[in-house]
């Protein structure tokens, strides 16, 4: 227990260290966030791609304690996932097109895209059909233009889920998995382990939308995981993933000063995924990133039209909805820390 708490602390002290870092050079650079929600228009030149001080850390962690092989494992793959996240943050310093932004001036709801504005809302024109729909509204003098959005430039659907496989890929070649689950299955846990890869990449990402939202769950998620292994030596992965976490929060939480990132939120998913299939704690993790993994489901369920959200993901709409930034953000958390609780009460572990 005693170096499962040093591991925690130093990696939250690494990360804090190496984030501040980070952030002053990419504010010496003049790198900074471009965000396409017309509520966080605020946070435009916001630092991103912290992630690089959480991988810092991580690597130095790793040095130390380099004869954990459950560490070293998650490290590389960290590593691996990092890099290929960084990638797309470069890929989105360009930009790619710049979006009106529209605000409804009449005295009736109007359809834009897949949105209906109330009178004197606003929304970005998104969609081939807002951007039809925008046109006509103009020259009818129903809305009219309040900003630009800067869209930036990213790799496609289709690349990113054929990076996130070759992630799982190295991981199914890092690791002999042939139980999970309780299940002895062979050859079989490898489409598991690189699709449990690619799940945890993506939910991640995709609440990494908010202040302090994805290191903030990642926190309680890698921590809870950590608890039920008994602060082992098999939990030292957890132990870093929380400690990282914690230490990018300082300078994550609201009102954020760094975000991480695509380079951050790969790496976490891919470091939270590694860690669980190696410990076989599949259940409890899944159950841990609960919120996430719904968030994901909604998004799913969005694009597929069987339900319609204002703005994607959950999160946004709740936010475009009139919740505050820090309610959502504190809700998240506290959702995630009760599923965590509820899981190790049933799991049998005493606090």
């Amino acid at each position: 227990m005693e170096i499962g708490l040093t591991a925690f602390i130093v990696s939250a002290a690494a990360s804090a260290a190496f984030t501040l870092f980070i952030r002053n050079v990419l504010r010496s650079a003049g790198i900074g966030d471009r965000p396409i929600v017309t509520e966080h228009s605020h946070k435009a030149g916001t630092p991103t791609m912290g992630g690089l001080g959480m991988l810092l850390a991580v690597l130095l962690v790793t040095i130390i304690y380099r004869n954990n092989p459950y560490l070293v494992l998650t490290a590389l793959i960290i590593l691996t996932a990092a890099i290929v996240g960084l990638l797309d943050d470069l890929i989105g310093l360009k930009v790619r097109e710049v979006q009106r932004i529209i605000r409804n001036v009449s005295e009736s709801p109007l359809e834009v895209g897949q949105l209906v504005l109330k009178p004197g809302e606003e929304a970005r024109a998104a969609t081939d059909k807002a951007k039809r729909d925008v046109e006509e509204l103009l020259e009818s003098g129903l809305v009219e233009v309040v900003g630009e959005a800067p869209i930036k430039s990213e790799v496609s659907e289709g690349e990113k889920i054929l990076a996130q496989l070759m992630i799982g890929v190295f991981l199914v070649l890092g690791g002999s998995f042939t139980k999970l689950g309780g299940f002895n299955l062979g050859i079989a846990a490898a489409p598991i382990v690189i699709g449990g890869m690619v799940g945890a990449i993506n939910a991640v990402n995709l609440i990494d939308g908010m202040d302090g939202m994805a290191s903030g769950i990642m926190l309680i998620a890698s921590l809870s995981c950590a608890l039920l292994l008994g602060l082992s030596a098999a939990a030292l992965p957890f132990l870093v993933l929380a400690g990282i976490s914690a230490g990018f929060l300082v300078f994550n939480r609201h009102p954020a000063s760094i975000f991480m990132g695509d380079t951050g939120s790969f790496a976490l998913g891919a470091g939270y995924a590694t860690a669980v299939m190696l410990t076989d704690t599949v259940y409890f993790g899944v159950l841990a990133i609960a919120v996430p993994v719904v968030s994901v489901i909604i998004s799913l369920l969005h694009r597929a039209g069987v339900i319609r959200l204002p703005v994607e993901p959950l999160h946004h709409t709740l936010h475009y909805r009139g919740m505050s930034e820090r309610i959502i953000v504190l809700l998240y958390w506290l959702i995630t820390a009760a599923v965590c609780g509820l899981g190790l009460y049933l799991s049998g572990f005493t606090f």
